[in-house]
């Protein structure tokens, strides 16, 4: 019976030293997995795992960056999982509050760190107008992006098939209208190519099918429906009045009378006068909507979606002519005749004598 009483306290003893053995264990095992710091969310580190590195040069990375507790238990953790080839390599931003399970998993993620730059490119501008302000950031080369403006490469024609639709004639740059306005990140060092692909992969997305449908619906190709889009924008100050705008110019198509938009003369001047003379409404352009009825040629600046869906969903409205009020407060007076036009441009004028 001794005997037996022996054996028994031997065996609960072990099995007693078992278990806190394991208990012990487990306690470490999630110990490694804590953050090194919990309390340190605000602090970042960029750590780079350099291309071929196992998974014990990784582990000594991070040890030395202080991300993780333990360089042994990292590489057991990686192997037991089967990680340690998924590891990619690459520049990350961790932190010390960042568990070990969170940090593997992000750097088998391959969501590397980089670099960006902002810019942005408001709604109207022509597209030297993006090369301007571009170039002068320092994100492009001027003259690199407006060529590529001008005659996109083989690449973009060929990722970009609405852009095999433009029929260039009459048109320097074939993306006038095409690079959608809006607010961009970008990789620090991104090529021209690679800018212009962003906003065109933007402006894409802008131009649903529904878009594509109701273009159909009113007789309009994409490139019809973002020229008149890019005069809309440029005539309108006031997005509530971008609708009626476009109301006025669709009356006019369809009766084949010159759109006679002071905005497409001023993007064949170069410039914005607040006054147009009588000589600038008989320059011999393509571009001329006094000279020539119908669309021009092509958009003469970039239209942010109020326009494209005013240009695509106008307001069904009598009135032929519109003036701004020049009053400041970007509104235009609308006219159904001619003789209302011209009292409302007298209207315009004595605003302006007003305000000066």
């Amino acid at each position: 019976m001794a005997a037996k009483r022996t054996i028994m306290i031997i065996t609960g003893s072990v099995l007693a030293l078992l278990l806190l053995g394991a208990l012990g264990l487990t306690s470490i095992y999630h110990s490694m997995l804590l953050p090194v710091d919990a309390g340190a969310a605000e602090k970042t580190v960029t750590v780079e795992i350099p291309a071929g590195a196992g998974t014990g040069e990784i582990a000594s990375i991070l040890k030395e960056n202080g991300i993780i507790r333990n360089t042994w238990f990292f590489r057991l953790y990686s192997r037991w999982h089967g990680l340690d080839r998924n590891f990619i390599a690459g520049s990350y931003h961790l932190s010390p509050s960042m568990g070990l399970e969170e940090v593997v998993e992000l750097i088998c993620s391959g969501d590397v760190y980089r670099e960006t730059e902002w810019f942005t490119i408001p709604e109207g501008f022509t597209i030297e107008q993006i090369a301007e302000r571009l170039g002068s950031s320092g994100l492009v080369d001027e003259a690199r992006f407006l060529d590529l403006s001008r005659q996109p490469s083989p690449d973009l024609m060929e990722r970009f098939p609405f852009l095999q639709a433009i029929d260039d004639s009459n048109i320097e740059y074939v993306l006038e209208g095409y690079l959608f306005p809006d607010t961009y990140e970008i990789a620090a060092g991104a090529s021209e190519e690679e800018i212009i692909a962003l906003m065109l992969r933007r402006l894409e997305t802008v131009y649903t099918e529904a878009y594509r449908q109701r273009a159909h619906e009113l007789g309009l190709s994409m490139h019809q429906a973002l020229t008149l889009a890019s005069i809309v924008e440029r005539e309108g100050r006031v997005d509530r009045e971008r609708p009626l705008i476009a109301g006025v110019f669709h009356n006019r198509l369809a009766v084949n009378h010159p759109l006679q938009s002071c905005a497409t003369v001023q993007y064949v001047l170069g410039e914005v006068k607040e006054v147009l003379l009588n000589e600038d409404l008989e320059i011999p352009s393509p571009y001329n909507t006094y000279l020539h009825a119908g669309l021009p040629p092509g958009p003469i600046a970039a239209p942010g979606e109020a326009s494209i869906r005013a240009a695509l969903y106008p307001e069904k409205t009598e009135y032929f002519y519109f003036v701004y009020k020049e009053d400041g407060s970007g509104e235009h007076y609308f006219a159904r005749t001619l003789s209302e036009h011209n009292a409302n441009t007298e209207r315009a004028r004595q605003n302006r004598n007003s305000a000066s």
